[in-house]
């Protein structure tokens, strides 16, 4: 009896021990200079991306980085970059881990949270974006899909930023949300600072569970594999996929 009272408990223990592993954070709460909000994240849909994910935010990767891209009624990305405080070579590269395999489930609507990747489906590391609006037909089928691994709980913050004045143009600062600046400071070559960057002060797990998501109902993505057609409706597609590539093209591109 004694015998397997031990069998019992250390199978117990490690079934406990397993279950605490795979309860990953599902609700984290992004706090930036503009405002704070949550991103449930799919966890049970999406694992892969979902512990990388949460491995950038237990380390605090994502401390101290900055929303350097926005594009009006599409996106803003964040999550791989920082501000140097040079204006001549404004945002560094955060060093990523190795690339996760690419998890297109879910599809690109509104307010959902996916990864940004090079020209490559399993290329993605830190940089993830925010959809402004339903891009589903672009980015669910793109690159094999884009991989949705949350979703925003209030869109107020994004929308925020993504109304933000972007420079444009070919300057350094073209795609970023400029707080408290505008076109005519860019004419009269008004310095950018650290104050008129968008920052993201701190992502931190509120919640553990691994079921806060079970009363989402995220749509699913029926597109991947499917891409778009180049040749019919011009290059919209490849645009968006170039808009998501990260640091690469953003390098390939900066004068």
């Amino acid at each position: 009896m004694m015998f397997k009272k031990t069998i019992v408990t250390t199978t117990l223990a490690a079934a406990l021990a397993f279950t605490s592993q795979q309860a990953e954070a599902t609700i984290v709460l992004v706090e930036t200079n503009m405002g704070d909000f949550e991103i449930n994240l799919f966890d049970q849909t999406t694992p892969k991306t979902v512990t990388n994910f949460l491995t950038y935010v237990k380390d605090g990767t994502f401390d101290n980085s900055v929303f350097h891209r926005s594009l009006k009624d599409f996106v803003i990305q964040g999550g791989g970059q920082r501000y140097s405080g040079n204006n001549a070579a404004p945002f560094v590269e955060i060093p990523p881990r190795g690339p996760v395999d690419n998890e297109p489930k879910l599809s690109n609507v509104r307010g959902t949270v996916a990864m940004a990747k090079k020209a490559s489906p399993n290329s993605a590391t830190t940089h993830w974006f925010v959809n402004i609006k339903d891009n589903s037909s672009h980015l669910d089928k793109d690159n094999a899909g884009y991989t949705v691994f949350g979703v925003v709980t209030g869109m107020s913050v994004v929308d925020s930023i993504n109304n933000l004045y972007v420079p444009g143009g070919a300057g350094v600062f073209r795609e970023a949300p400029l707080r408290n600046y505008s076109a005519t400071d860019l004419a009269n070559n008004v310095p950018v600072t650290a104050a008129n960057i968008v920052t993201i002060e701190r992502i931190t797990i509120i919640n553990d569970s691994p079921t806060t998501a079970a009363n989402l109902n995220p749509k699913p993505n029926t597109l991947a594999g499917q891409e778009t057609d180049s040749s019919s409706g011009g290059s919209m597609g490849s645009a968006l996929l170039l808009a998501l590539a990260g640091l690469a093209f953003w390098r390939r591109r900066k004068v």
